[in-house]
């Protein structure tokens, strides 16, 4: 029984000897390791078109303003779906909103709402064309932005340009610690989100174009950039 304490007695005591040791390994600083990060940059012309198409109603009473709006919403959302092709003009409801109107004594004298028929894709003649055609629906926000595709596709370059970065720098700062080289020791790479197309608010409406004509739109290029970071083992 005295021996089987005692030998329990010195298995724990290696056991705490063994965890300490463990530790000390564990939080030892490493030695001749580098920081650093790299990024890569490419400009590439937007190929997404938004258009927000919009309406506002006035009235006594909601049910009225609800009608109105549904009306002028179902005619643009008929004409809209004649042109719809997917990735090409997608068509999609945007905000409603119906909301009550008050006088200065806090009582309700009618209601107001709005509500907007979103059109996007890549073809931006068959976008602008359509947006001339529906009369019942202004044009109140243009936006552009990069579709998946384009986006993919910009980013692996951009991942190219900065891990080639990376690689250079790494190599550049270990010759000028007055080391041979170096062992990459981890690495993380992440691209910008821009998101969703960001609108801009436009001073023309829909019902100002003849039905033949196109929504005059530019697109301009955007940035995409992806960083590298991560650290080296000097060597």
């Amino acid at each position: 029984m005295k021996n089987t304490v005692k030998l329990l007695a010195a298995c724990a005591v290696l056991a705490v000897a063994g965890s300490a040791l463990a530790q000390n390994v564990i939080t030892a600083a490493p030695q001749n390791v580098l920081q650093l990060t790299a990024s890569g940059t490419v400009e590439v012309q937007q190929d997404m078109l938004s258009m927000t198409l919009v309406t506002t109603r006035d009235a006594a009473d909601a049910a009225t303003v609800q009608t109105q709006l549904k009306t002028a919403l179902d005619a643009a959302l008929n004409e809209a779906k004649k042109n719809a092709q997917p990735g090409q003009l997608d068509v999609r409801t945007g905000n409603f909103s119906l909301s009550p109107r008050y006088t200065k004594d806090g009582k309700i004298n009618g209601w107001q709402g709005s509500t907007e028929l979103v059109l996007e894709g890549r073809d931006f003649p068959r976008i602008t064309q359509t947006a001339g055609r529906i009369n019942t629906l202004s044009v109140g926000n243009v936006g552009f932005g990069l579709s998946r595709e384009q986006r993919a596709k910009t980013e692996v370059e951009a991942q190219n340009i900065a891990i080639e970065s990376f690689k250079q720098k790494a190599n550049e700062l270990a010759k000028g610690f007055g080391f041979g080289g170096y062992t990459l020791r981890e690495v993380s790479v992440n691209a910008n989100d821009s998101g969703p197309i960001h609108p801009r608010m436009m001073a023309m409406q829909a019902k100002s174009f003849s039905a033949d004509s196109a929504v005059p739109v530019e697109a301009g290029k955007t940035s995409v950039v992806v960083s590298v970071s991560g650290s080296v083992q000097l060597k």
